[in-house]
């Protein structure tokens, strides 16, 4: 039995290395296989933090009798999504095309020339709930493919054709303008759930770019529902069980509508988009829950998810030992009140069990209960409740702990990068600032080659064999920005630059101004993904405008505008008729709708003058601004060419589409300068 996963820098795929399932990775030899034997390709997709994939590998994949008719009639592939987004991204199309509904573990038959004919997701090892068993699936395609095999190649063939014609040519029409926001604001507020946050129904996921864009909304337009719709999602996420009340940190999404029972996996992208979202809420309304998420987020990902090499780890699993041995989801995280009673005695138990909604009954399975902040009448002693807090911290570092991926995503360590480098500016954490620039250096050390390229994945200061795809290329460069407006380092700036000349160059369609999530010199699969609705995660179309208007806005570069605006097109389409799901792509366009405003702040470093400029300027609300900070004279930042001092002191200047207000040395004129509405 030969295993080939035993090299790879996942550790999903490492999972999956002592199966007696022959596994092959995703490469052409596997295919060249398939076609020597004249048999089909079983591929599987999944993740390491997936409940069901687990599930599947345990029933089917570490089955020997399952494996031996696996390796006998088909090549079978095992894919990391989280490695392959552009191969998940690909096929899950034809999965949702041909089923009416997608997730993984995605399970899916192909010829050997990689064409889809055969879908599914979760098999069971035993027919149940009108699905069929796997064995029976495999048989059932084993027997298509022996005595049907002219049938099965014309399925294959209208499939691709059929994807092939899903090309999106909505770029380059025109940009969103405020009638395309407002329309986008009003079906928000449809799908508004007014009694407890976010937007429509269980399953409920927590709403970060959405969110970013309500907040934008509200600084340009002083809009009080937008602000609101805000500020109340982000308070009722915080009081729920998807937030970890003792750790810090958000689980992937809510079971039911009141975000009390979550999906426990923690991923690295939702905290970090959610640390800077809960940073920005508390910039807007100075929210003291607002501070103290964002900060407990912070802390979690430095604490729970940062690398040896000093990068961010991917995910957390859901599942753990409940100490009997047994692997249970949400093991780590619940209470009984006999638990309670026995970390903290009998009156603080009491106390405890009362503050995080604790019941007999039990809020989650089993009669344990995930703990939450109920509202609630009364005063709690805050020294009390922060002594509770760390001995039950104390206790639960005593359970087994969740497995973690600790491969390290170039795209969501940008993330990352850009949550923490603010994070830090906002509330004095230089710290935070040095993680950020610790993950940011890894990045460059690691993942990008002597042309600029970036690798996918790293793990164990090994990069990946992967190319990144364009989420990569944007949201490194969002980091990288945000770190050249917080540190007033100008090789931020350049390393943006070098990454955004790839999106320009590899990603963008040059007559339409679409952009597509592959390179176009990347490998050729049946169709090039593009997808520009944000999910879990900006989609590599929005988060490239956003960082392409960025870094337009610091140097003022045509062609990164232009490429920006054209590829807004998509949101003008989309943002008023699907708000839910294109959230940072609406957020971008509050920032092009406002300029967005350029910001230089020029004084000497270590001037307190100064830092308070540079620090007043950070904490302007004007959507998507970008800041720069130096010495007079200084070629650091392109901003700051030509900005004297004035009268000697420290100065800002601001600036918003080829006009700038006269500079000033005061904070108090700054902050309004930057609060303004447009029409105010």
């Amino acid at each position: 039995m030969s295993n080939r996963l035993a090299q790879s820098t996942s550790p999903y795929l490492l999972q999956h290395a002592d199966n007696p399932v022959d596994w092959w990775p995703w490469e052409p030899a596997a295919f060249e296989e398939a076609r020597r034997r004249g048999v089909p390709v079983l591929l599987s997709v999944g993740y390491s933090s997936c409940h069901w994939c687990h599930v599947m590998a345990h029933e089917s994949f570490e089955d020997d009798e399952t494996a031996a008719y696996l390796n006998a009639h088909f090549v079978s592939v095992k894919v990391d999504r989280e490695e392959r987004p552009d191969v998940d991204a690909v096929y899950m199309e034809a999965v949702q095309a041909a089923t009416g509904h997608g997730g993984w573990p995605m399970t899916v038959f192909l010829t050997p020339d990689a064409e889809p004919f055969y879908f599914g997701t979760y098999f069971p090892p035993a027919p149940r709930h009108g699905m069929p068993s796997f064995r029976q699936v495999l048989e059932g395609v084993r027997a298509a493919w022996a005595d049907r095999r002219d049938e099965v190649a014309e399925v294959a063939g209208k499939i691709v054709r059929d994807l092939a014609g899903r090309e999106l040519k909505f770029a380059g029409v025109e940009v969103p303008g405020e009638q395309d926001l407002a329309q986008a604001l009003l079906g928000l507020t449809r799908e508004y759930d007014a009694s407890h946050g976010g937007f429509g129904g269980a399953p409920k996921f927590p709403p970060s770019m959405v969110i970013e864009f309500l907040l934008r909304h509200a600084a340009r337009t002083g809009s009080e529902g937008a602000l609101e719709m805000a500020r109340d999602t982000c308070e009722r996420m915080a009081r729920g069980g998807i937030y970890d009340q003792l750790g810090g940190g958000f689980a992937r999404y809510s079971v039911d509508r009141e975000w009390v029972v979550p999906h426990f996996e923690k991923m690295l992208y939702d905290n970090a988009l959610l640390c800077r979202v809960y940073a920005h809420l508390w910039r807007a309304t100075g929210s003291e829950m607002a501070r103290r998420v964002a900060l407990e987020t912070a802390d979690f990902m430095v604490r729970e998810l940062r690398t040896a090499e000093g990068g961010f780890a991917s995910a957390l699993d859901a599942d753990s030992d409940d100490g009997t041995g047994r692997h249970v989801e949400g093991a780590f995280y619940v209470w009984t009140p006999e638990q309670l009673t026995e970390v903290l005695g009998e009156e603080d138990g009491r106390l405890a069990a009362q503050y995080f909604g604790v019941t007999e009954e039990g809020t989650f399975e089993h009669g344990a209960s995930v703990l939450q902040l109920p509202q609630q009448e009364g005063v709690f002693d805050a020294e009390r409740i922060a002594s509770v807090k760390e001995r039950l911290l104390r206790a639960r570092a005593e359970r087994p702990a969740p497995g973690r991926d600790d491969k390290v995503v170039a795209a969501w360590n940008g993330l990352a990068v850009a949550a923490l480098a603010e994070t830090g500016a906002y509330f004095d954490r230089p710290d935070l600032v040095d993680a950020a620039l610790t993950a940011a250096d890894l990045l460059v050390r690691l993942h990008l080659d002597e042309k600029a390229r970036l690798a996918r994945t790293s793990r164990d200061g090994q990069a990946g064999a992967h190319a990144g795809v364009l989420e990569d290329y944007a949201d490194v460069a969002e980091g990288f920005l945000a770190l050249a407006a917080v540190t007033g380092e100008g090789v931020w700036l350049e390393f943006a630059g070098l990454l955004l000349d790839h999106v320009l160059v590899r990603f963008v369609d040059e007559e339409s101004g679409a952009l597509y999530d592959t390179a176009a010199d990347a490998e050729k699969l049946i169709r090039r993904p593009q997808d520009p609705t944000d999910n879990a995660v900006p989609s590599g179309w929005s988060a490239a405008a956003g960082a392409l208007l960025g870094y337009a806005a610091h140097t003022g570069s045509e062609p990164h505008r232009t490429a920006a605006e054209r590829a807004l097109g998509v949101v003008k389409a989309l943002g008023p008729r699907a708000p839910r799901f294109t959230g940072w792509g609406l957020a971008t366009a509050e920032a092009l709708l406002d300029g967005p405003r350029e910001v230089a702040i020029v004084g000497p470093d270590g001037d307190p003058r100064t830092r308070e400029l540079h620090r007043t300027a950070l904490l302007g609300t004007a959507p998507g601004a970008v800041v720069a900070v130096g010495a007079e004279g200084s070629d650091e930042l392109p901003l700051l060419a030509d900005r004297p001092l004035v009268g000697g002191a420290p100065a800002a200047y601001v600036c918003r589409d080829f006009t700038c207000d006269a500079p000033t040395t005061d904070t108090d004129r700054l902050r309004t300068a930057l609060r303004t509405a447009l029409n105010g």
